[in-house]
């Protein structure tokens, strides 16, 4: 039972934490709608969205999405540019001249292009330079995809691994949704005010990237530091195990706070977790660089012990993930991954549908579950094991925001299947579980308040020493 508590646990939290932004692969349906607006376009064999993409290739996408399709071809077939490069074919040639005789592209060499494959460093370059930014200038070429990140287009944990057409055509969509460097309009809108991109074959894509933009503005509060949160969800679940089903639904309710400020870092965690008349509570809190942690036992007997931390390394810890995740303008990494979003108005609020598909999910979790074990955060073997058996169906997300603009509710549904290996002289477990879970947010920055218990009762529990195990 307790297995199941804790990979439970861990699925709702990381879900909670990824609530309002999240990370895809597989992206066919993003393929479809580029190819509808004339940006990407696939070949005899279909998109091909499984292999990388050429330097040929990334310099046609870039051509059309400075709007210069035409303007290329023209130019080319007129002599008015010419191909410096002995190593580009015919198709891409018209594309390639063009970005050198406007300097935005070099060859590899005075007479070679590069037959290559485009790494997402490469490409990322060359959508900053169709947003406007200058490399040297703007951004060093060696920081291009932190910077990337920053404008809001680019996430590592879309994109990890060898950069494919596949990846290449959700970081385009993305970049069609950001804003251009002079914060006049974003990147789509551009190329529709230009006429380079047809504003009524461009009207599903308008659509979806002005809801989903309005979203994210509205859904900034929750990257504030500090947050008020509660939490609820239940959970039916079944459980096969040794040719039996067992049905066993669960539940999850409590809350979570946090208030980060230049020197300090408080937080409070207070969950309780039910299932078959049992109860996991998890009960933390931080304050003055000291974790408590309140916890029943077998006998009913409450523990209370506390433990000191280094608050100077949390802090830079968390400043560090900050860093990582800020954005200068509304952040659409995360818009290649939903299917649909829609909007209605409700009384005086404002709420977003968001459609969001199984496998978009679970290869974001896989990319995170490896992050965490990269960095040693948990045990390896943990994670392995809860990657290896999580599998998620398709979400649906819906998002109230107010009449001020501010987000008041997060409520997804979704499914999960679970493979739970045999422990030592057990079976496999196959479990179910349909989750339907919100997330209601109380206060956000300034507003926010912590009360904490009386922590005269905890025991002090010492750090332990670990010891490095020697090198192989």
């Amino acid at each position: 039972m307790k297995r199941i508590f804790t990979v439970l646990a861990a699925t709702l939290l990381l879900t909670a934490a990824m609530a309002v932004s999240a990370s895809a692969s597989d992206y066919d349906a993003v393929a479809e709608d580029l190819s509808a607006i004339g940006v990407f376009r696939g070949t005899s064999d279909g998109f091909e969205l499984d292999r990388a993409p050429t330097r040929s290739e990334a310099a046609i996408m870039l051509v059309r999405l400075y709007g210069a399709e035409d303007e290329a071809k023209t130019a080319y077939e007129a002599g008015d540019i010419t191909m410096p490069f002995t190593d580009v074919g015919t198709t891409a040639a018209p594309y390639v001249a063009w970005l050198h005789d406007q300097g935005i592209v070099n060859g590899t060499s005075a007479t070679t292009y590069g037959t290559g494959a485009c790494s997402a460093q490469n490409y990322v370059v060359f959508l900053l330079r169709a947003l406007g930014y200058e490399d040297g200038t703007d951004f060093a070429y060696a920081d291009a995809l932190t910077f990337a990140q920053e404008k809001g287009f680019y996430d590592p944990l879309m994109f990890s691994g060898t950069f494919l057409r596949d990846d290449l055509a959700a970081v385009t969509y993305q970049a069609l949704g950001t804003d251009l460097k002079d914060g006049s309009t974003y990147l789509l809108k551009s190329l529709i005010d230009s006429g380079a991109v047809d504003a009524q074959a461009a009207a599903p894509m308008t659509e979806k990237i002005e809801a989903y933009r309005a979203l994210q503005q509205a859904s900034a509060d929750m990257e504030s530091t500090a947050m008020d949160v509660d939490v609820t969800a239940s959970i039916d679940m079944s459980v096969a195990q040794d040719g039996e089903t067992v049905s066993m639904p669960m539940s999850m309710d409590g809350s979570m706070q946090m208030i980060l400020d230049e020197n300090d870092l408080q937080m409070a965690y207070d969950f309780d977790i039910g299932a078959m008349g049992e109860t996991m509570t998890m009960r933390e809190w931080l304050k003055d660089g000291w974790v408590y942690v309140e916890s029943a036992v077998e006998n009913g007997e409450t523990v209370r012990t506390k433990t000191q931390v280094n608050l100077e390394e949390q802090l830079a810890l968390l400043e560090q993930v900050q860093a990582s995740a800020s954005v200068d303008v509304v952040n659409v990494s995360g818009l290649a991954m939903v299917n649909s979003i829609t909007s209605k108005t409700q009384g005086s609020d404002t709420v977003y549908t968001m459609g969001i598909t199984g496998s978009s999910m679970n290869g974001m979790m896989e990319t995170a579950f490896s992050t965490l074990m990269g960095g040693g955060t948990f045990p390896a073997e943990d994670l392995q094991t809860m990657m290896d058996m999580l599998s998620f169906g398709d979400i649906t997300a819906v998002y109230t925001v107010d009449r001020s603009g501010d987000l008041k509710s997060i409520q997804m549904t979704f499914s999960v299947e679970m493979n739970v290996p045999a422990e030592e002289g057990g079976t496999p477990m196959a479990m179910t579980a349909d989750y339907d879970m919100s997330m209601t947010v109380n206060a956000t920055g300034d507003s926010v308040r912590i009360t904490f218990p009386d922590f005269s009762s905890f025991e002090e529990v010492p750090v332990p020493e670990i010891t490095p195990e020697p090198a192989a």
